[in-house]
């Protein structure tokens, strides 16, 4: 290929990178008024709304949810769950998970409870993802792992486990030992998040134990779930470091 013809292809690649980019900036604004007024229609009645601008101010797909503090869990996960499924919505973020836990805990809730609660109505919206037969996390697991810790904050104390699972296909050991390290790697997570090593317990149970009504062999065994199993006094060290790993 001729110089020129390699220098004319290029400047075509990037006059097309141009106006692709330039048409998703002229339709982000577009594509946000539309997900604002379906979020709207979908929650109306709960006294929740979906905010659609992160921290920075900048226009994204991935709604924060504000109020609806006083229904109860399921309630919330159902309205979490209907902007999650709304089309072009990337997922969803609770704001106001630790004033909830505040307000249950001076209501004389114990705190365990609502903990347990709030991480539920987290995961039934959004997943705790890996890459494909590893334990190592999927990138875009960051901001589910965020909230679950903050979720999990207000139960410092407790002893938390950290459980795998996964469906019945492939080897049973292999599958105990995959439930087992991805556990693991998510308790390493919520570490570097602030909870403490030493009241993180994990465990893997392979395909021992699928969810209600599926098969074994259904993909969506594969999961993490968290029990808050009882509150134990947080002694004060001089440092507090996370514990090994």
């Amino acid at each position: 290929m001729r110089p020129y013809s390699i220098i004319l292809a290029l400047l075509g690649a990037l006059v097309t990178a141009v106006l692709a980019m330039a048409s998703t900036v002229a339709q982000g604004p577009m594509l946000i008024a539309g997900l604002e007024k379906a979020s709207q229609k979908a929650l109306a009645g709960t006294g929740i709304r979906a905010v659609y601008v992160d921290r920075y101010g900048w226009l994204t797909r991935h709604p924060m949810l504000f109020g609806g503090s006083a229904l109860s869990d399921t309630v919330r996960a159902r309205a979490a769950g209907a902007i999650a499924a709304l089309p072009g919505v990337g997922g969803v973020r609770w704001q106001v998970i630790r004033a909830r836990t505040a307000l249950a805990s001076e209501a004389g809730v114990p705190a365990s409870f609502h903990c347990q609660q709030d991480v539920e109505g987290i995961l039934k919206a959004r997943t705790i993802r890996f890459a494909e037969a590893s334990a190592a996390l999927d990138p875009t697991s960051g901001e589910v792992l965020d909230e679950v810790a903050a979720a999990l904050s207000p139960c410092v104390g407790s002893i938390i486990a950290v459980t795998g699972h996964t469906d019945a296909g492939g080897d049973p050991q292999g599958n105990l030992a995959l439930s087992l390290a991805r556990a693991e790697a998510v308790r390493a997570a919520l570490v570097g998040r602030g909870i403490p090593a030493d009241g993180l317990r994990a465990q893997g149970l392979g395909a021992e134990r699928p969810v209600e009504g599926l098969e074994p062999a259904d993909a969506a065994n594969r999961r993490i779930e968290f029990s808050v199993i009882t509150s134990v006094p947080l002694q004060p060290t001089p440092v507090d470091t996370p514990g090994p790993g």
